[in-house]
């Protein structure tokens, strides 16, 4: 492959939040693995305000080596806006996504860079194993990357997350796109270019808590996904009120039916009726209105927020990164 003079081979980007317990081993690894290759880096930390001592370890490594920089975001925004807050700012040939958890091991990236020079634009990781991970943090991932997948208008690989590497075209569409809700397994998928995925065996977490990716974060970035690449829950609703209507009218035909037998004396055969069955009736239509009114909701929340076009992301300070600012102001 040709190389951009002037500009980095690799940029690394590396959404953060309070991760002061592994941010000090994260960036002795990755730029152990970086200087192996021979070729010039950049590292772009990408953070929602931290209350520990995150930005001050990013500053003071960055003193120490000018290719670690640091984008800080004016509020929470969230693990997406700042993971495409680091893909707007980035200048690299390729671009890697990875979290400092060292869960994606930064060792992968050779062969990584491997396969983008056999001439494939993404390269993603794919997990055989998930060790240290919640039991019902693995359930969602296996059940939100099924339902997706059957239901999405493009493909997402299971067992992936953001950890991936892609080429300097791909970064360049995933920006243009400029959506709000940045899901970033989908919207690569949305950009397509040719893929590879690589297997590998995830380890625990070296040391912390997870921040951004909580069961919860997981839940709601996984709905983000569904909403976002798919309109099947609002035909679904559709599908399923029919259903009801279909089957409330059967029960009608059929009640009538009986209540007329019973009067003229063909069968003796009385429905029991009262306010239990009544109010179990009531109850159900109720929430079957409230869910579809939900997921309506949803959807229109989403146009709302794209049809405001506010920014995804605001960098209250970015150290190393000064000049370099390519994001929502060109492609907005």
């Amino acid at each position: 492959m040709e190389k951009l003079d002037g500009l980095p081979f690799i940029s690394v980007v590396v959404p953060i939040f309070n991760e002061e317990e592994v941010l000090p081993k994260f960036i002795a690894t990755m730029t152990g693995v970086l200087e192996k290759l021979g070729e010039e880096y950049e590292i772009i930390f990408s953070a929602d305000p931290c209350k520990d001592r995150t930005f001050d370890i990013v500053r003071e490594a960055h003193a120490k080596n000018p290719r670690i920089k640091l984008l800080a975001l004016s509020r929470r925004f969230g693990q997406p806006a700042a993971t495409m807050a680091g893909l707007a700012y980035s200048r690299g040939q390729t671009v890697l996504v990875i979290d400092c958890d060292l869960q994606d091991p930064p060792a992968l990236i050779p062969d990584m860079i491997k396969h983008w020079r056999e001439g494939y634009k993404v390269v993603i990781p794919q997990r055989r194993s998930r060790d240290g991970e919640h039991p019902l943090k693995k359930l969602i991932a296996y059940c939100g990357y099924w339902f997706i997948n059957k239901i999405a208008n493009v493909k997402i690989p299971r067992n992936t997350g953001d950890f991936r590497l892609m080429d300097r075209r791909v970064v360049d569409e995933l920006v243009k796109l400029n959506e709000s809700h940045g899901f970033l397994r989908g919207l690569v998928a949305v950009v397509g270019f040719k893929t590879y995925v690589l297997p590998f065996d995830r380890v625990a977490r070296d040391a912390g808590d997870g921040k951004y990716n909580r069961i919860t974060g997981s839940l709601r970035i996984g709905f983000n996904g569904i909403v976002a690449f798919s309109d099947y829950l609002l035909s679904v609703t559709t599908t399923i009120g029919f259903c009801i209507f279909a089957f409330a009218i059967l029960v009608s035909i059929l009640i009538a039916g009986v209540k007329l037998c019973d009067m003229y004396g063909i069968i003796q055969w009385k429905f029991e009726s009262g306010i239990p069955s009544i109010m179990i009736l009531i109850l159900m239509m109720g929430g079957l209105q409230m869910m579809s009114m939900g997921i309506l909701g949803a959807y229109i929340g989403r146009i709302y927020d794209e049809a405001k076009r506010r920014p995804k992301f605001i960098v209250e300070e970015a150290v190393g990164l000064e000049g370099e600012f390519r994001g929502p102001r060109e492609f907005h």
